[in-house]
C-alpha cells in the first residue's frame, strides 16, 4: 500500500455505535421499542440491550440484555440474552441483513418455537421512536 493510501471498508463492516430499534411479534402486539450499544470486533460483535416492557400486573418494566453476535458480510446473528431484570432471563435468537450504507439492520427473531417476530435497527443519528415506527411500517 502506498504511503498515505487508506484501506477503504464499506460502512456495513463495522457496527459499532447506538442502535434504535423496534420488535414486534408474529401475532397482533404493540412494537416494543429498544436501543442497543454494539461493539464490533471484526466478524463478531458484543454490547447490550434496554427496552421498556409492560408486566403481568400492568407496570411498566425497564428489561436489560446482553448481546453477543456475528456477522458476515451483511448478514448478522446474534443473540440476546436477558439479565434477570423484570423477572427475564430467556434468551432471544436475531438474524438479519445490514443495508449497503450500514445505518439499518432489518431481519428476524425468534425465541426457539415459543414466539417469533421481526426487527430494524437504525443505527443512532438523533432517530426518535416516532420516525423508527415510521420506518418499521414501511418494512
Amino acid at each position: 500500500m502506498e504511503h498515505g493510501a487508506r484501506l477503504m471498508v464499506a460502512p456495513f463492516d463495522n457496527l459499532t455505535g447506538v442502535w434504535h430499534g423496534l420488535y414486534s411479534y408474529s401475532v397482533y402486539r404493540e412494537p416494543v421499542y429498544f436501543v442497543a450499544t454494539l461493539i464490533d470486533a471484526g466478524s463478531s460483535f458484543s454490547g447490550a440491550t434496554h427496552e421498556s416492557e409492560i408486566g403481568q400486573e400492568g407496570a411498566p418494566l425497564t428489561l436489560f440484555a446482553n448481546v453477543e453476535g456475528s456477522r458476515s458480510g451483511k448478514a448478522i446473528i446474534f443473540t440476546k440474552a436477558y439479565d434477570g431484570s423484570g423477572g427475564w432471563s430467556h434468551a432471544v435468537s436475531y438474524a438479519g441483513m445490514i443495508t449497503d450504507d450500514g445505518t439499518e439492520i432489518e431481519g428476524l427473531w425468534s425465541i426457539g418455537s415459543k414466539a417469533a417476530g421481526r426487527f430494524l435497527m437504525i443505527r443512532s443519528r438523533g432517530v426518535s421512536e416516532s420516525t423508527l415506527r415510521i420506518a418499521f411500517e414501511k418494512v
